[in-house]
């Protein structure tokens, strides 16, 4: 460390010194709550929230962090990410305390300096607590709504967060704020998880020097056994091994070293631009007369002996009377909660009778809160513009031609991803100066054709890989076969809004990640916090592409391991209207339902891509609807006949089965095959139709007497299916219920039952027994 580190974190330490007395009193108030929350609830996890009170107060008060907590929607303010989701009572209950503090003092001075901007509803006070884990209320693990902005990523299941927190980092890094830092806070078991290893390695290789863990070490998760004896070594071999620089603090419990800590991490010089994290030495159940794993998520029984001794202490150091002390739970859930809530004030009113301590909080978390700067002159994001309020990125049919190609070509519909990635990078460099999406793969960023997205285009270079690969002006992220930390990281990313009004629009950067769709399941679990958290979060947030790369049985050659037969149904795994999933067949349908995907106020897009290359179709030649019909989400490749009886209409997804419904159309012509064609190219663009041209495409006895062609398992055509005899007809790459195997394409084609012949053959079974399933149909109605 220079001399020059070393006298700043001396001066800065100095400084806090006389804070410390309070910090302590906050601390004993705090302890206090998360007690009473969680024994008259009796639920949550008293153990970890309780041995991180001093590591987050020192956090939240020691300046190492700039924060605002008037103004959680600050776009330059320091964001923080409760990787130990499940200690939440800990950022409720030392919020309350904070916000009563400013309350108080805003009260007594009518000063607007103290006012809690923004939504009142969304700030939280003490009486919330009497909500804790309540239906509308506050919820068991951290998420970013309503009276919790202050964290800035939902979090709880274990290993989770860590790649949000890198992601986040990211955004604010490429987007020139280096000086805003991401701060999240953990416990050792929550370390052990995989994704955490991903996440700490990305994080050394995109150089994020803005990243700072606190990890919260006491040994101990849910089980009996101490981690120290199912996992090898200590915060230094777990993050020094990762590249990442590492402080520590054995008596983490203590303010002095706490602070010294703390002000080291961020305040040492970091010539290599290494992420960073602080190990705090605790005791699991500080306090609480109930230790180590027995403390993680088992209250003290309600109103029991030991439960009130916890209480002991503090009300003869503070002179404070319970209601009932020693007292048994009351039998009626009013008095209950009356109860609840008298203790409640009792605690507080330590604070209300301290009007130094609630001068000292309200002045140091004003000061803290105009330390937050409202510009940084390296800020590279003009949000004066929004580009993605620019149709051009949407509109289809005025592409430039070269994002298409020419009927007879014979090209992979994958590289049409390839092309508008670089595309859309290229409009945004011109018209922005940033590119618009930053994209990363599991070490098949070639193969899945999203290095597009740092590939040039026209006169435009390219923005080319990211940072240690790279440069800090990259796209392209420079990923190993991180599966989980991609999607955690580019959910990450896009929760960071950059406009001056979050709630009324997005500006920061979008992001895509891809995989074989067979791997599509490493996904999801960052994907579902981020379809929760775009569901409530009142700010404004980006959009994710997930490339469902490789699907289908067409990727033949590696055989059944890498098959995305069934895989691709996490995609389905969401409420409806919360991802659009895109599948088309050949290459020009891709930019085009990528517009119209992009277009919708939906956070999530899935794009189910396909590795063979196959012949452009001659659209007018086969009278056959332009690929810009993809749009629409089905359209019809070939109608009834008027002159023959209707034999049903076929529902066909995904690339395989659709070029080889096109190679059997004259023959079903020559064998009087009377079926409507149907190409699904999305289910969610399809349902956002009008009735007309849906009813127009499948009217519901169209639909009654369908069945489904699709590269995928069936049971993920439940959109198309309409019900257990369609099934029966059903023509799948799971048509005998087993794993497929491997080979060629044409090999693997007929296993699949999806070439010509097998279509031809199991369509010409469909409209055979088309007196025989209608008359199903009238049994079950009779």
């Amino acid at each position: 460390m220079s001399r020059e580190n070393f006298e700043t974190i001396s001066e800065a330490y100095g400084d806090l010194v006389d804070h410390f007395g309070y910090w302590a009193k906050v601390a004993d108030i705090v302890d206090q709550l998360i007690d009473l929350i969680i024994n008259y609830r009796q639920s949550g996890h008293p153990g970890g929230s309780r041995s991180k009170v001093q590591p987050f107060i020192t956090l939240l008060l020691s300046g190492v962090m700039r924060w605002d907590i008037r103004h959680p929607e600050k776009r330059f303010a320091d964001r923080f990410i409760l990787l130990a989701g499940h200690t939440v009572p800990l950022v409720y209950c030392a919020l309350a305390v904070l916000n009563e503090a400013m309350r108080l003092r805003y009260e007594e001075s009518g000063d607007p300096r103290y006012l809690l901007g923004g939504d009142p509803s969304r700030v939280l006070y003490y009486q919330d607590l009497l909500t804790f884990r309540q239906r509308g209320g506050l919820s068991g693990h951290a998420e970013m709504a309503g009276k919790t902005l202050f964290l800035k990523f939902n979090t709880g299941p274990s290993g989770h967060g860590s790649s949000a927190a890198v992601g986040e980092a990211l955004a604010l890094k490429r987007a020139g704020l280096d000086e805003v830092k991401v701060f999240a806070l953990e416990g050792e078991a929550g370390l052990t998880p995989g994704g955490n290893h991903e996440a700490m390695n990305s994080a050394w290789g995109l150089g994020l020097d803005n990243l700072y863990f606190i990890l919260d070490w006491n040994d101990y998760g849910i089980d009996d056994h101490p981690l120290s004896s199912t996992v090898y070594g200590t915060p230094y071999d777990w993050f020094d091994s990762h590249g990442w620089r590492v402080f520590g603090v054995p008596l983490g419990s203590e303010w002095g070293p706490l602070a010294q800590g703390l002000l080291e991490m961020v305040l040492s010089s970091n010539p290599e631009n290494a992420p960073s994290v602080t190990w705090v030495k605790t005791r699991k159940g500080r306090g609480y007369l109930k230790y180590d794993n027995l403390s993680h998520g088992s209250p003290h029984k309600l109103n029991c002996e030991v439960f009130w001794e916890t209480k002991r202490a503090f009300a003869e150091k503070y002179g404070v009377t319970f209601t009932n002390f020693r007292g048994k739970p009351p039998r009626n859930s009013d008095e209950l909660k009356a109860e609840f809530s008298s203790n409640l004030e009792a605690v507080m009113n330590v604070l209300h009778k301290d009007k130094e301590l609630i001068t000292y909080l309200s002045d140091r978390l004003l000061e803290l809160g105009d330390s937050v700067p409202q510009e940084i002159p390296r800020f590279a994001l003009n949000t004066n513009e929004n580009p993605f309020k620019d149709m051009r990125f949407y509109d289809y049919e005025n592409y430039p031609e070269d994002l298409y190609v020419k009927p007879g070509n014979k090209v992979a519909n994958r590289a049409a991803l390839g092309k508008w990635g670089a595309w859309v990078n290229a409009l945004g460099a011109e018209k922005y100066g940033r590119p618009l999406i930053l994209a990363c793969s599991a070490d098949l960023a070639g193969s899945t054709n999203i290095a597009g997205f740092g590939d040039g285009y026209g006169d435009f270079s390219g923005y080319g890989w990211y940072n240690r690969y790279g440069s800090c002006e990259g796209a392209l992220l420079p990923q190993e076969i991180t599966e989980f930390a991609n999607a955690g990281i580019m959910a990450g990313l896009v929760t960071v809004n950059l406009a001056t009004d979050a709630e009324r629009e997005f500006n920061g950067f979008w992001g895509a990640c891809s995989t074989y769709g067979a791997f599509s399941y490493l996904k999801y679990g960052m994907f579902r916090l981020f379809s929760q958290l775009a569901q409530d979060c009142p700010w404004k947030l980006g959009k994710i592409l997930w490339i469902v790369g490789h699907s289908g049985p067409e990727t033949a050659d590696d055989s059944r391991t890498h098959f995305g037969i069934f895989s691709p149904g996490v995609t389905q795994l969401f409420p409806k209207g919360q991802i659009i999933n895109l599948h088309p067949w050949e290459y020009n349908e891709v930019p085009v339902l990528l517009g119209a995907a992009l277009q919708q106020k939906i956070n999530l897009v899935a794009l189910h891509l396909t590795r063979p290359a196959i012949e452009i179709p001659d659209r007018n030649a086969l009278s056959i609807p332009s690929h810009f019909a993809a749009a629409r989400g089905a359209y019809v490749i070939r109608d009834y006949r008027d002159d023959q009886p209707r034999g049903g209409a076929v529902v066909v997804q995904g690339t395989l089965a659709m070029a080889n419904v096109l190679k059997i159309l004259s023959q079903l012509a020559n064998n009087k095959l009377n079926v409507k064609i149907i190409c699904a190219t999305s289910p969610e663009l399809f349902a956002l139709q009008p009735e007309s041209y849906r009813e127009s495409v499948l009217s519901p006895v169209e639909h009654m007497d369908s069945t489904v062609i699709t590269t995928q398992a069936r049971s993920l055509m439940h959109a198309w299916l309409f019900n257990e005899i369609a099934e029966e007809y059903a023509l799948s790459a799971d048509w005998d219920d087993k794993w497929r195997t491997g080979g060629t394409l044409d090999q693997v084609a007929d296993e699949a039952h999806l070439s010509p012949d097998w279509l031809l053959g199991g369509i010409e079974r469909f409209v055979r027994d088309r007196e025989k399933r209608l008359q199903k149909f009238r049994y079950v109605l009779h």
